[in-house]
């Protein structure tokens, strides 16, 4: 996870635990803690209910902008871009939703190719956009968004550190990349 989410998680009283070389194998260390300590393992980004509330964000933007063109949604797990998608759909068919991903870690584009989530090898290359880098899609989100999304674009990591770069001067919010 970015050091910034788990300082910030910290910060508001949780037991941030950080194992594994990679996330399968800190999947693997989540699932021994949840059995040890009784605890509920809920993914961040392919549980049915996460995935629904983030639906939210696309009933917002359709709520504020009613004839909303497109939606441009980053993808990493694809949680947000199947409950955005999902979402706006079925509020206006119309709308046209674009995932984004980065090139180094093209995991939808991988599971469009194959037809299922598939692991996509990053060759140990890493990714400004390091909370997207999510090597298997969800199952789930998958499944959901697979035929609502219009359009998946792969970015260089030049046009992302671009992207936070003019997000900075011209609307001066500090983004993720």
């Amino acid at each position: 996870a970015p050091i910034t989410k788990v300082q910030n998680c910290r910060k508001f009283g949780a037991n941030v635990v950080v194992e594994g070389e990679h996330l399968l194998e800190s999947r693997r260390v989540a699932a021994e803690l949840e059995e040890e300590h009784d605890l509920l393992y809920i993914n961040g980004y392919d549980d049915p209910g996460i995935i629904a509330g983030q639906g939210t964000v696309g009933i917002e933007m359709l709520n504020q902008v009613s004839d909303l063109d497109a939606i441009v949604v980053p993808i990493g797990g694809g949680g947000l871009v199947a409950g955005i998608a999902l979402a706006a759909k079925t509020l206006n068919p119309r709308v046209q939703v674009v995932g984004v991903e980065s090139s180094r870690c093209a995991s939808w584009r991988a599971a469009l190719d194959a037809g299922e989530p598939v692991p996509f090898d990053m060759k140990g290359r890493s990714t400004l956009a390091d909370g997207l880098a999510v090597t298997t899609v969800g199952a789930n989100a998958f499944r959901l968004a697979r035929d609502l999304i219009d359009h998946v674009v792969s970015v260089s990591e030049s046009s992302i550190a671009l992207a936070v770069l003019r997000l900075l001067e011209e609307e001066r919010s500090v983004v993720e990349g």
